[in-house]
């Protein structure tokens, strides 16, 4: 079903929610994986670090990006972050579009022509700036000439872990027939294991043909078997809710799509 290249893969993200789940996936799937972790976060790896390759970088300059992709057959960029903090300098453009710009850049210069970019669905629930900066992030990997795979990924959640209602009952529509045809199967939370399965398989198929795949690709590219329930791809701590106020600010916090940089990153 799925056909795998004898180049590995490099994710960025490394130590985060997303990468190290769609890490994990690859590996599974039998590829070499290269994670990009960012300096200081090297011990958020644990047990993953001696299954893969990893190295330190920083997204956010360019210099340390440099020949980190030489050698891979695609990049996974999965790092950014659905809340800002302009009062840091960390607006929705620098933490979602300059931190793909700079991947997409990396890919050029080291000769990889392949990029999968972690994007957003549109949801009632999601930032307006947040999903802008996705899809300024989304034309220029076209304009500078990369082969975009790009997923427009709902939110994801561990199994088995509590989780703000208003996730749980938009689960439960995305999951009745009829309803999710009026797109609330786009928008409906994922398993983090059945979408980085999804991801991984994806990316690992040389036969793709779409540019922009959505919550049911993902879903389709896991087995009847996994979509019910799938053993975890990592063992999981317990998610942190949000300490701010109002219904839709909380839910952002609900699980990171990767890291954010640190006060004062440059």
């Amino acid at each position: 079903m799925f056909s795998s290249s004898s180049k590995p893969i490099l994710v960025t993200g490394g130590g985060t929610f997303l990468g190290d789940n769609i890490a994990a996936a690859l590996l599974a799937e039998g590829a070499e994986v290269t994670l990009l972790v960012r300096p200081g976060a090297e011990d958020k790896l644990g047990p993953l670090a001696d299954r893969l390759h990893w190295h330190t970088a920083d997204i956010w300059n360019p210099a340390s990006l440099r020949g980190r992709a030489r050698g891979h057959a695609s990049v996974i960029h999965t790092v950014g972050s659905m809340s800002a903090d302009p009062s840091q300098g960390l607006n929705h453009n620098w933490l979602n579009f300059v931190s793909a710009r700079n991947v997409a850049n990396m890919c050029v210069s080291d000769g990889v022509s392949q990029m999968v970019l972690m994007s957003s669905v549109r949801a009632l629930w999601v930032n307006g700036h947040y999903l802008h900066a996705k899809r300024e992030a989304e034309q220029y990997m076209e304009r500078v000439g990369l082969t975009a795979t790009i997923i427009r990924a709902p939110i994801a959640y561990v199994r088995g872990q509590r989780r703000h209602p208003f996730y749980v009952l938009m689960t439960l529509l995305g999951s009745i027939p009829v309803v999710s045809w009026f797109g609330f199967g786009r928008v409906a939370p994922m398993p983090i294991d059945m979408l980085a399965r999804g991801v991984a398989r994806i990316t690992l198929d040389r036969n793709r043909t779409k540019t922009i795949y959505y919550a049911g690709d993902l879903r389709r590219r896991n087995t009847a078997r996994e979509a019910r329930r799938a053993a975890p791809l990592l063992p999981h701590a317990p998610l942190r809710g949000s300490k701010k106020a109002g219904t839709f600010a909380a839910l952002d916090e609900d699980t990171p799509f990767g890291w954010t940089p640190p006060d004062g990153s440059d």
